[in-house]
């Protein structure tokens, strides 16, 4: 008599047991924000099951004296520890990796800090480098990178520091940085170096001034205008500021990231969304629905990174990315582990002592 199966069930060797999942936890603790993702692996990338994000404002006054303040410590702190709590869920996180980026680079008191953090949430946090920042975020944005065009241009504006990269597809479909810039400024420390409600005109150009001239000199080297002025080079941009851009331009009335990420602005469409937040002012960014009161400064601060990127560069077009560090870190881990069990088949079946396929199938791990 055949085997009945009820509705719903699944064939038994389609049915994967729970303890054989394998969950990829990463975290982003950045100056202004703290994000947590949690993943399965998929054939070619993976499967979000669950994230976290907080805005924490770590970096908050540590432009007076490169100090973390004792309540922005606490408050990171206990984001953390539900990160923690959401990954206990999810256990056995089976990869990880969390790190910690320019806040952290700068504070003179982060020992204190990491000790709590692993005191307290019991993470251990990883402090990277600004072209360790940039290499995930270029990593994380490589799903929205057009084959047919070889080279991408990926900004990420962060809370303490804009990371810039310049990104190369080879022939044989790798991916490179060709190189990068750091700008030793983000929309926190913008927007307290600025601290009045409504950032002046003179303030705003400032910004501007400041980075073109970075970029100008980051131009001098790799002859970025050229290239995108011939279409040679993909614009992305990934941050806050850039999907609230996206958000505005669509009038969503609450922001929809599956409508935003991949969304692609011409030059013309970008200088107009940023024209019309900055004639919102303060009070009308902390109304808007996809702004608010938490990003109503920091995003006024990112417009004028943005709008320094545009004034260099002939942009045509803008790929916006809602993903950055965090996928960087996921598909990291996750193509590290493929290369590993690759790599582990191809020497065991090699083995002298596994001359035949029963001996293998025997002495298998799997």
């Amino acid at each position: 008599m055949p085997h009945v199966f009820k509705k719903g069930n699944k064939l038994p060797f389609l049915r994967k047991k729970e303890k054989d999942i394998e969950h990829y936890a990463a975290i982003d603790l950045g100056t202004n924000s703290c994000r947590l993702v949690i993943a399965t692996p998929t054939p070619t990338s993976f499967h979000v099951v669950e994230t976290f994000s907080k805005i924490t404002r770590l970096g908050e006054g540590i432009i007076k004296d490169n100090q973390l303040s004792k309540a922005a410590m606490r408050r990171t702190v206990n984001s953390l520890k539900v990160c923690k709590s959401v990954m206990d869920e999810y256990a056995p996180i089976t990869h990880s990796r969390f790190v910690a980026t320019a806040a952290c680079r700068r504070a003179k008191n982060i020992d204190e800090f990491l000790n709590m953090v692993h005191k307290e949430a019991g993470l251990n946090l990883e402090i990277i480098s600004s072209k360790e920042e940039a290499r995930l975020a270029v990593v994380g944005c490589l799903p929205l990178l057009n084959r047919n065009i070889k080279r991408a241009l990926i900004f990420d504006i962060g809370g303490g520091s804009t990371e810039i990269s310049l990104a190369r597809v080879t022939e044989e479909g790798k991916t490179f940085i060709e190189g990068f810039v750091s700008l030793p400024y983000g929309v926190v420390t913008i927007s307290e170096a600025f601290p009045k409600q409504e950032m002046t005109n003179l303030a705003y150009n400032t910004i501007i001034e400041r980075t073109e001239g970075i970029l100008t000199e980051f131009d001098a080297k790799y002859h970025i205008y050229e290239a995108i002025e011939n279409q040679e080079i993909q614009v992305i941009g990934t941050s806050g500021t850039v999907t609230v851009l996206g958000a505005v331009h669509l009038g969503l009335p609450r922001y929809n990231r599956s409508a935003v990420d991949g969304l692609s602005l011409s030059g013309v469409d970008v200088e107009n969304v940023i024209n019309k937040i900055k004639t919102m002012g303060d009070s009308g960014r902390r109304k808007h629905r996809c702004i608010g009161p938490s990003k109503a400064d920091l995003t006024i601060s990112g417009c004028a990174i943005i709008e320094a990127l545009l004034k260099t560069f002939p942009i045509s077009e803008i790929t916006i990315a809602d993903r950055g560090i965090r996928e960087g870190i996921l598909l990291d881990m996750i193509r590290h582990t493929k290369h590993q069990q690759k790599h582990f088949k191809k020497h065991f079946r090699r083995h002298p002592y596994f001359k035949r396929k029963k001996d293998e199938k025997k002495y298998s791990m799997h």
